[in-house]
């Protein structure tokens, strides 16, 4: 029996995923929604990187460029924009694409969750997230002149279970927290352990909103992707990358500094990669611009652009990698590997197999010819708070105190402290000593085991 499946592609930045859509939506009548949080910002089509005229016009694109560049859009915004045209594309029986690289809006449209949920039927507008942003914006000046750690100290009175799992300096998520606590009436640890409970839930959120989904990963060599990312920077500055920046800085960002506000690149489109790479240089005036420390400024962030654009990659492999790998006890849509490496090998390795797999889930059918990624093994108390005593830090999780012991900072540290007083007794809930905590961290690796027979809506484990 035919059924439409909603089809997530997935990759790092510069993978081809708008490539790939594009030819699969050509194929099958689809229709592409954007994922990409700066694609939605009008403006700045190159250094976002958006699809051309030309490109666009060989499948019709929702969610692109068709916000306000000065309006903030965040994740339940977007939820509640894209939910509705995935339905009714779902409801039309055209096979909906989600393409973008921005992670928590692909969580967002992939799973159900409590908070903040509302009547997804009506399509949010942009006038709606107007409202809706001057009522956060308002809510959030309330945490504005407090520290990370005070923010954690005021959680850990209201929701003790929450402040554990949430590191001091987090300050995002514990505002968020903060803020559930405030609207809902009912602690965010509450909420998130309802969403648990609930079929198909888990610590993460809720259960699978579209249960015939599947992901697509384009998969890259890391040297060729690295190339690749440093190539494309130089291509987007041939297509003029740096007047747009100047353009766009002229129009909305040189009056917000002039009124003295305070330069944030951590929000809305300012998030781009190349505004904070370049704000040295773009501050300067056009002749200052053309003196040698403005061309060294502009070196400057022309590098450190390329440096970004990589990071940003990694950040974006690392998030494929933790949430649909590593999660045996939550619900994931199957995951398929493509090797985009070789562009002359394309055909054979990324679009045909991709159109054989979208084939089968258009027929209802288990894709027999591509085998979907194994489960990847991973520690438990992910998301538990873990303390170094030598060196006074808290940690998130086992994975991040382990990577923590085996860096130079803290064996150097344990050495100067292991010269200069005798050892001493561990506080309760502290880990103990390197050496200690790394055995009980490789005895808990050990006994931890590939999940098999997983449901059909979670990733297969195959047979090694």
């Amino acid at each position: 029996m035919s059924r439409i499946p909603l089809i997530i592609i997935l990759g790092a930045t510069g993978s081809g995923k708008s490539k790939l859509a594009i030819e699969i939506a050509k194929k099958y009548g689809g229709e592409i929604v954007n994922a990409d949080a700066m694609q939605l910002y009008k403006e700045l089509n190159i250094i976002t990187n958006k699809v051309s005229s030309e490109e666009q016009n060989q499948a019709p694109h929702h969610l692109l460029d068709i916000s306000d560049p000065l309006k903030h859009v965040n994740v339940v915004d977007y939820r509640n924009m894209a939910i509705p045209i995935l339905d009714d594309l779902l409801e039309r029986r055209v096979l909906p694409l989600v393409v973008g690289g921005t992670n928590y809006y692909i969580e967002s449209i992939l799973w159900k969750v409590l908070v903040e949920d509302r009547n997804l039927k009506r399509p949010l507008t942009i006038d709606d997230i107007e409202v809706g942003a001057e009522k956060k914006w308002k809510s959030a000046e309330e945490f504005a002149e407090r520290t990370g750690p005070e923010l954690h100290s005021q959680l850990e009175k209201v929701d003790p279970d929450r402040a554990k799992t949430l590191h001091p300096n987090d300050r995002r998520k514990i505002i968020r927290s903060l803020q559930v606590f405030a609207e809902h009436g009912r602690t965010h640890s509450s909420m998130l352990k309802e969403q648990k409970e609930t079929s198909g839930g888990n610590e993460l959120g809720g259960p699978l909103r579209y249960p015939h989904s599947c992901i697509l990963w384009l998969q890259c060599d890391q040297e060729v992707l690295d190339h690749r990312l440093v190539s494309r920077v130089d291509t987007m500055l041939e297509q003029g990358l740096v007047q747009e920046l100047i353009n766009f800085h002229q129009l909305y960002n040189k009056d917000r500094l002039s009124t003295g506000t305070p330069h944030d690149y951590t929000t809305g489109i300012f998030q781009s990669i190349g505004f904070k790479e370049f704000h040295d240089f773009l501050m300067l005036n056009e002749e200052e611009r053309e003196s040698p420390e403005g061309k060294r400024l502009f070196q400057r962030g022309l590098e450190e652009m390329k440096l970004a654009t990589r990071r940003y990659a990694r950040k974006q492999l690392k998030w494929i990698r933790n949430r649909f790998l590593r999660r045996p006890n939550r619900p994931v849509p199957n995951v398929y590997g493509l090797d985009g490496t070789d562009p002359s090998q394309w055909d054979e390795k990324v679009l045909n197999r991709a159109l054989s797999i979208v084939d089968s889930y258009m027929k209802g059918e288990t894709p027999s010819s591509v085998e979907p990624l194994s489960l990847e093994n991973s520690l438990n108390n992910a998301n538990n708070s873990e303390f170094c005593t030598v060196c006074r830090r808290v940690f998130i999780g086992r994975l991040q105190l382990e990577a923590h012991l085996n860096s130079k900072k803290h064996q150097k540290m344990e050495r100067r402290v292991a010269l200069s007083a005798p050892e001493q007794g561990k506080l309760p809930g502290e880990s103990g000593s390197t050496k200690e905590v790394k055995e009980e961290i490789k005895k808990e690796s050990v006994e931890q085991k590939p999940q098999e027979n997983v449901s059909t809506n979670t990733i297969k484990a195959q047979t090694t």
